[in-house]
């Protein structure tokens, strides 16, 4: 993984997003991108992150008062962006879908949004395409890229992942079928 992490500047990393942002064809608000970078500059340095168990700390989360639940929603929240996004094999190893993570993480946001300011609403709005433009900080080619056949069918299919699409696009010509079309095709033929 072609990722800086030692004494990398804000302004770097700010570059880092807007290149990411450019190969997804997105553009993200100055919110968003700032929570981004900050975001990046908070956890890179932290390896232990990796060995939390993000079900629990949310489950957890939810049953405390309302400033240690910010504080900790927040986290598996963040948490779940860089899993889904920077580091989607983890998602393997842990025998769980990359959806498993994004769920959680859009979860953790929501549930904050609804008692505090509009950021948390925007992140759980926007998560997947927040995933996105993490997933295209990681260096990949058309010819190897770092999505497998059926985990960019999963996870565009489960969450709408337009580079999960664009990556699916590359193996094959084939247009892929949501399994949410086709149940609503059996609805409409009953």
């Amino acid at each position: 993984m072609n990722i800086l992490v030692n004494s990398t500047s804000v302004a770097s990393w700010y570059e880092i997003i807007h290149e990411a942002e450019v190969s997804c064809a997105t553009v993200l608000n100055e919110e968003l991108e700032a929570y981004l970078v900050f975001l990046l500059m908070r956890y890179l340095t932290k390896p232990e992150i990796a060995k939390q168990v993000i079900a629990e700390e949310f489950m957890a989360g939810l049953q405390l008062t309302t400033s240690q639940r910010e504080l900790v929603l927040r986290g598996v929240g963040d948490k779940c962006l860089l899993f889904s996004g920077l580091f989607p094999k983890m998602a393997e190893s842990r025998l769980v879908k990359i959806s498993y993570f994004v769920n959680i993480g859009q979860s953790a946001y929501g549930t904050l949004a609804k008692t505090h300011h509009d950021l948390y609403g925007s992140l759980a709005k926007e998560f997947v395409t927040l995933m996105d433009v993490l997933q295209s900080i990681r260096h990949h080619t058309s010819e190897f890229p770092d999505l497998l056949p059926l985990q960019a069918y999963d996870l565009w299919n489960e969450t709408g992942s337009r580079r999960a699409l664009s990556i699916l696009k590359q193996y094959t010509h084939a247009m892929p079928v949501s399994t949410k079309t086709c149940e609503i095709g059996k609805k409409l033929f009953k």
